[in-house]
């Protein structure tokens, strides 16, 4: 994929990331699921998956979302797709508020946003043929293909690199690889804007990841495609992100492009990922530092931390820190980062106000436990 030296992606459509406004802003996304008990239902708490979060997508960039499980990043995807309601903040595309439309009202919108799936085979209908399928989003449209329906799916199973003879075909008798395809063929049939992908290459094999990485890379170029690709897997998502947000239990904690994420990152959590990331070569695991071992499980999202989220497993946490929960604020140009005491504050510069201007200077770093 061709990057742009501020870090965006170039597409032949799609353009390149300039100031002009996003294509997808959050702003304060919050989603919580009730807790019922009891005969007569009553709530008694709420799972908060997602918990206050800010972001925006350029037209033509590639934004990477990265986590452990159950931080709340597949339920951030079905919320900007308005696959489920918001409970608060706002979800903007090309500058209009899509957070509380209807039905009705989304179904123009699902041309320009849509969505690819974790699961290959569990997102395709078992008793309909791939032609079927990947013609769905047509006939839900009400759009008729120049050339006819058949020829525009044959045309879309060529571009993801299928057989076009196998339109008549049903999912169980293809690969996982191969089902992920047509799923990315039905994503890209009406000519989207914005596409999703919620853990796209996670339930496939080593092998085929790489042709399915490398094919979303060759249809972004191609069609000017904006992605917002959701990921655990760190090399993954460095390979075809141009932005990369890290989620941990519902919030962001650090936002920037790629190359300073892996270079340089300032939120422990951060850190701590990306120790872990294995390094394939032998003979290059001696020159890797130590990796950082977090203690403690990740509390449960029905009752988080109050403060920072992390400080219950963080090497550097201090009394604010569990008192206090840190804004998401820019320490460096472009690189955002919610943390009372980051790492390489020598060159950061840290603008703070409201409540935030009181806390103290940060503590000497305790040393992280390393194998």
């Amino acid at each position: 994929m061709k990057k742009t030296a501020d870090g965006a992606a170039g597409g032949t459509s799609g353009g390149t990331a300039t100031a002009e406004e996003p294509l997808l802003k959050v702003t304060g996304l919050v989603k919580h699921f009730p807790i019922h008990k009891g005969l007569l239902r009553r709530q008694s708490g709420a799972v908060k998956a997602v918990d206050g979060i800010d972001f925006d997508v350029r037209r033509g960039e590639t934004l990477g979302i990265v986590g452990e499980s159950g931080c709340g990043k597949s339920t951030m995807g079905r919320l900007i797709t308005r696959l489920l309601e918001p409970t608060g903040g706002t979800v903007e595309f090309e500058g209009k508020d899509i957070t509380h439309l209807g039905v009705g009202a989304m179904r123009p919108l699902r041309r320009d946003v849509q969505m690819i799936f974790q699961d290959p085979y569990g997102s395709l209908n078992p008793r309909h043929t791939v032609g079927t399928i990947v013609g769905a989003p047509f006939k839900l449209q009400g759009v008729s293909p120049e050339g006819g329906l058949k020829k525009e799916v044959q045309r879309l199973l060529s571009l993801v690199g299928l057989n076009p003879e196998h339109y008549n075909r049903y999912p169980h008798e293809f690969s996982g690889g191969q089902r992920q395809r047509i799923g990315i063929a039905r994503a890209l049939a009406l000519n989207p804007k914005l596409v999703v992908a919620d853990e796209p290459v996670s339930a496939l094999d080593v092998s085929i990841q790489a042709q399915v990485v490398n094919l979303l890379d060759d249809l972004q170029e191609e069609l000017g495609l904006t992605y917002v690709i959701i990921a655990h897997d760190l090399s993954v998502i460095r390979h075809v992100s141009d932005r990369i947000a890290v989620m941990y239990l519902g919030k962001i904690v650090e936002l920037t492009d790629r190359d300073s994420l892996y270079a340089n990152p300032m939120h422990p959590y951060t850190k701590a990922l990306l120790s872990a990331v294995p390094v394939p070569d032998p003979r290059r695991r001696g020159v890797k530092s130590g990796r950082i071992l977090l203690k403690g499980d990740v509390p449960s999202p029905i009752s988080p931390p109050s403060g920072c989220r992390f400080h219950t497993r963080c090497w550097k946490a201090t009394e604010i820190c569990g008192t206090q929960e840190p804004p998401l604020l820019a320490l460096k140009p472009g690189h955002q980062v919610a943390c009372h005491h980051p790492e390489d504050t020598e060159t950061a510069t840290v603008t703070v106000t409201g409540p935030a201007a009181a806390a103290p200077a940060p503590a000497p770093a305790a040393e992280a436990e390393a194998e």
